[in-house]
């Protein structure tokens, strides 16, 4: 996976392969190796690999694009697939979502909307710290 997401990542960043061995200080015949599976980074150049893309070292390794068909999310952001929408509203949140962000039964959320962006849904702590000084909108809006 690590060869396929490479490519894909220099690929959707409209890197050369020389552009990307500069900035992680390698020889371009080096990206080329990696790209095609005949040699893999070191951890130390997986993690300039990632630096350079602002993905996770996780993702840069083992995202699998496949099952979804898009590709890897940006350092801290996520794809946790797609949940249909039941005949009185309800959706299911995917277990890694609610693992990721510590969300359990019981739990009240607010779901917000914007028409141009979409539906956010938000734990209702979240909100209450935000009106009482305890958050800032950067860290909301980053949530």
């Amino acid at each position: 996976m690590l060869q396929d997401n490479l490519t894909a990542l220099r690929k959707a960043y409209n890197l050369s392969q020389e552009e990307l061995a500069k900035r992680i200080g390698v020889a371009r015949q080096t990206i080329s190796k990696y790209e095609t599976g005949e040699a893999v980074p070191d951890i130390e150049k997986c993690k300039a690999i990632a630096d350079v893309f602002g993905v996770s070292l996780d993702d840069l390794v083992n995202y699998d694009s496949a099952g979804d068909g898009y590709g890897i999310p940006p350092r801290g952001k996520h794809m946790f697939g797609v949940v249909k929408v039941g005949d009185k509203g309800q959706i299911v949140i995917p277990s890694k979502a609610r693992k990721i962000f510590d969300i359990k039964p019981g739990d009240n959320l607010i779901v917000l909307g914007d028409e141009a962006q979409g539906i956010a849904i938000v734990k209702e702590k979240w909100i209450l710290d935000m009106f009482q000084g305890g958050r800032d909108e950067t860290t909301l809006r980053d949530r």
